[in-house]
Order: structure tokens, then C-alpha cells, then sequence
């Protein structure tokens, strides 16, 4: 493609868990310029977007096409990461295509899609590892990298793939939310001796602002991200280092799991809750994170850090190093240290990093 300066970039999930910090990491040194698509603008994240400043808000739905192109339109630039929990894998194929098609249409001359590991294909097509809201973005990530074979010099695009949020072990309402069991926080998962490849939040902005930055290197790349793969043993062991409080990680069957009592009463609702329970095609909770979990246990994901490293030199690359400055965070912005925010009587909706959690699932499509 030819050497294009994006300025301007639309964004959809701009209010999501991973959103908030890439649009933070786009416009901190206002070289670009954002137009956030939001269900609600008077949202608490839509507007904590807006006062970083070059920032615009559109309310709307990506299912709606003259939303999209009124968001796409006088825009060089797109970061599209539907959010899957919201629509559900079927719907989410469907729109993050005409996402594609409408960007391009509408002259965006860079476009990056937020994207999870295809875990199906990565499995070798083992249903034990059927993931829907990892597969459903998966797929859709190999069509754009499909279609931009042939359209890379119209409209370059690029895949950024991130994982299991490292947030969310210290977060109410997730599939791996610590419990406290005689004074040891305790994650009670069906890991077995696995590992997970979580992902910092603060290193996505800086990765998907990298992308936008070099958009000669990064036109048909995946840039598949993670701060290492984390055994739930080391995890606990660093937390138990930070903050001076014993951790432990407890190997949990999976029929255990989802009897918990965070789980067990949603564990057969669809897994994206604006789909229709009735469709064939609707995975429910319980099938979705089984599939989760066992990607994890059985090693199906593997990431490049050599290659991290170049990109991001200051990377996060320990469990450790991101409880000491989630813990420093903490303390600063008067949340207190980590051991105080992972008790439950802490917990409030303000403490859920998932936009999905907050909104008691309950989010319009």
C-alpha cells in the first residue's frame, strides 16, 4: 500500500474492557484523531472518553449499516471489535463482514480488527476446543486477511489478536474471579497444569497505536499478543509476593465449576445474550467456557515473544511485574491495594472490567 498518514480513526467497542485503553493510547498525543461508537453517549466510559479530548462520540448500533457508514464516513482510519457477548457468534459474523465491506466502500484506508485466537482451527477441528466467541472472531479475522490480499493497496488491514484480559482475575463477575477461602485468595479453575496467555490492557492501546503507526508493516499482519503464558501456580505465587497475603490456585473439575454459585445460575443462558436461545446455532455459557478452559489445559494457543518484544520493548512479561503496577495503580487512584479490591465486600459494578458484567448483560444490540 502506499505510505498514508491515518488521522482520523472510527471506532467500534471504544467503551469496552480492551476500547477504553486503545483510544486512550490513540489520541494521548492527539496525532489522531477518534469517533467512539456508543449505544448510550451518556454513558460513564463514553464520557470518560470524551473529556481525553479528540475524541467524538456517535451513539448508535454497528447493526445498523447507516450507523456504520455514517461512523466510517470522513474517517482514514478503523479499529472494528464487535463485541461478541453482546450478539453472539452468528450475528457477529455477519456484521463484522459488512463492517469490512462498508469500510471500504467508504474510502477508510487502514483497518484493524480486533480479534481472538481461532481456536477450532488451532485444535485441528476438535470440538472439545469450540470456543464460540473465540472461533466466531477467529473466522471472521482470516476473511479480512483473505479479502486483503486482493484489496491491500485500496484499503490496508491488519488482525490484532489478545486473549484473556489479566484484569480479569482481580474482577468481580469473570469466568476466573478469585474467591477468599480463611483469609487466601483463591482461583478455583479447571486448568489442570495449563497455562493462560493473558493479556495487559495498557499494552493493547500501545500494540493497536503500533499498527495504526506503521501501517507498510502492519498491512496483512496478526499481530497475536500475550504478557507470557501463565501457569495459575506462578500467578498465585506472584500475587502472594506483591501484596504480602497468601494466594493458591486450586485445580477444579468442570462439573464443580459450573455448580459454583457465581456460575451455576448462568451457566445455560446463550453465551452472547442478545442471541436466540432457540437457534441451533447458540452456544450456551457453560459450552463456550468449556471449550475456554480446555484451549488453556491443553497448550492449543502459542504466541511469538521474541517478536512482542521488538515491537514493545517495555511490554509487560510477568504475572509479577503487572500485580506491582496494578497494585501502585491502585493505590493512587484510591482503590487501594490489590489485596483490598479482590474482597468481595470491595467489590462494587465500578470493579468489573468487563462492559458485559457492568451492564448486568443487558446491553441493546
Amino acid at each position: 500500500m502506499s505510505s498514508h498518514a491515518t488521522s482520523t480513526i472510527f471506532v467500534i467497542g471504544g467503551t469496552g474492557a480492551q476500547g477504553m485503553p486503545i483510544v486512550r493510547a490513540l489520541v494521548a498525543d492527539k496525532k489522531y484523531s477518534v469517533r467512539v461508537l456508543t449505544r448510550d453517549a451518556a454513558s460513564p466510559r463514553a464520557q470518560a472518553l470524551l473529556a481525553l479530548g479528540n475524541v467524538s462520540i456517535l451513539e448508535g448500533s454497528f447493526a445498523d449499516e447507516d450507523v456504520l457508514r455514517e461512523g466510517f464516513r470522513g474517517c482514514d482510519g478503523a479499529f472494528i471489535n464487535i463485541d461478541g457477548f453482546n450478539t453472539g457468534e452468528k450475528t457477529e459474523t455477519y456484521w463484522a463482514i459488512r463492517s469490512y465491506e462498508i469500510a471500504i466502500e467508504e474510502g477508510i484506508k487502514f483497518f484493524v480488527y480486533g480479534n481472538l485466537d481461532y481456536a477450532l482451527k488451532k485444535s485441528g477441528y476438535d470440538s472439545r476446543f469450540r470456543t464460540g466467541h473465540y472461533d466466531g472472531k477467529g473466522r471472521m479475522a482470516e476473511w479480512v486477511l483473505f479479502q486483503n490480499e486482493k484489496n491491500r493497496d485500496r484499503m490496508g488491514a491488519a488482525v490484532f489478536t489478545s486473549g484473556p484480559y489479566i484484569e480479569m482475575v482481580i474482577s468481580p463477575l469473570t469466568p476466573m474471579t478469585p474467591s477468599i477461602e480463611d483469609g487466601v485468595v483463591t482461583w478455583r479453575v479447571p486448568l489442570g497444569e495449563g497455562a493462560v496467555p493473558h493479556v495487559a490492557l495498557e499494552d493493547c492501546g500501545f500494540y493497536v497505536r503500533w499498527l495504526f503507526d506503521h501501517p507498510e508493516r502492519a498491512n496483512g499482519m496478526d499481530l497475536e499478543v500475550a504478557i507470557e503464558h501463565m501457569t495459575y501456580a506462578d500467578m498465585a505465587a506472584a500475587f502472594e509476593k506483591v501484596t504480602g497475603h497468601p494466594a493458591q490456585y486450586i485445580d477444579t473439575d468442570l462439573e464443580t465449576y459450573w455448580n459454583s454459585p457465581d456460575l451455576k445460575g448462568i451457566a445455560d443462558h446463550p453465551a452472547g445474550y442478545n442471541a436466540d436461545p432457540n437457534d441451533k446455532s447458540t452456544m450456551s455459557f457453560r459450552d463456550n467456557f468449556t471449550g475456554f478452559w480446555n484451549v488453556w489445559k491443553h497448550g492449543i494457543i502459542t504466541r511469538d515473544y521474541a517478536l512482542l518484544d521488538e515491537i514493545h520493548p517495555n511490554r509487560i512479561r510477568s504475572a509479577e511485574e503487572w500485580f506491582r503496577r496494578e497494585d501502585q495503580l491502585g493505590r493512587e487512584l484510591g482503590k487501594g491495594s490489590l489485596w483490598e479490591r479482590v474482597q468481595p465486600e470491595n467489590w462494587s459494578m465500578d470493579s468489573a472490567v468487563l462492559k458485559s458484567s457492568a451492564d448486568f448483560r443487558t446491553g441493546k444490540l
